[in-house]
């Protein structure tokens, strides 16, 4: 099973929701996002799984980038 999820970074905060599903996490950090994500994903699907069913975790990733100007030098 293939799960995709959209990454935002806005206001200081990661989030994620799932494409499809129901879910929805944050976290302070990418690292914490992942490891949110990831527990999401099986609570969410933890009566639908079979004993030996994997998970494979997809996400895209959404950051604004501002420019900067920048002085010109000799």
């Amino acid at each position: 099973m293939i799960i995709r999820f959209e990454t935002v970074y806005e206001d200081g905060c990661w989030s994620a929701h799932a494409i499809g599903h129901s879910i929805f996490t944050d976290g302070r950090g990418f690292e914490e996002l992942l490891k949110n994500i990831e527990e999401a994903v099986l609570l969410y699907f933890e009566d639908e799984l079979e004993p030996e069913e994997q998970i494979t975790i997809l996400t895209q990733t959404e950051l604004q980038v501002h420019s900067v100007a920048r002085a010109s030098g000799c």
